[in-house]
Formats: structure tokens, sequence, C-alpha cells
């Protein structure tokens, strides 16, 4: 198995983040209506920063694996660099090729952090 693959899995079964901050400044939620994912963000914002970022959620594994990676990836960083996730990000992020269908998968978690943060 390819070593994105196995990372993919490893945050699928044991997603990082995964809850909800207690006392959130935003919550957004995010539907893939093709397939019915759904992921919930929580967030918690100090000094200009993502001070803690959970989910919650169904979905298939490339979604949560994304949603997973994604909340390590902007914990303590600027909001005006986490709200400027591009799709790219992610995908550089799951290191492996994505078809149509699968791109919306791992592309919801972006959606859902860039709208939360937009107007902060």
């Amino acid at each position: 198995m390819d070593i994105y693959q196995e990372e993919i899995l490893d945050h699928y079964r044991h997603p990082r983040n995964s809850g909800s901050v207690e006392n959130p400044d935003i919550i957004q939620t995010e539907r893939n209506s093709s397939c019915g994912d759904e992921l919930i963000f929580s967030f918690k914002l100090a000094d200009g920063k993502v001070a803690e970022v959970m989910f919650t959620g169904e979905g298939c594994a490339i979604s949560q694996a994304a949603a997973s990676m994604l909340t390590e990836d902007i914990t303590g960083q600027a909001i005006t660099k986490a709200k400027q996730l591009t799709p790219d990000d992610v995908i550089d992020l799951l290191g492996i090729e994505l078809g149509p269908t699968r791109l919306k998968c791992a592309l919801l978690p972006v959606q859902a952090i860039t709208k939360a943060l937009a107007d902060k």
C-alpha cells in the first residue's frame, strides 16, 4: 500500500481533532449533497490565530481524512493564512490522485474552513 494511502486510512480510523471545541467562536457545517457527507467544524480563535479547531460528522475516508489533516495543519496558524486554503493545499496533504467525485469529498473541509473564517 502506498504511504499516502496508509496516512489517509490512519487519519480516517484515528481522526485528529475529532469532537467539538468547548464554547466555540464559530461553528460551520458543510454537506456534500451528491454523497451525503457532512462535516461540522468548531473553532476557537485568539490573537489572530486559529487557537483550536475540531470536527465531527459522517463521511467517506477521503472527507474524514482531509478534515483531520487540515485541522492539524491550521491549528495555531494565522487566521489570514488559514482562510486562504485552496484545493491544491488539500490535494497536496492527501498526496493521491482524485477523480471528480472524490475531489468533492476532499474539498468539503476546505469549503467549511474558508467559509467559517471568511469574515474574520
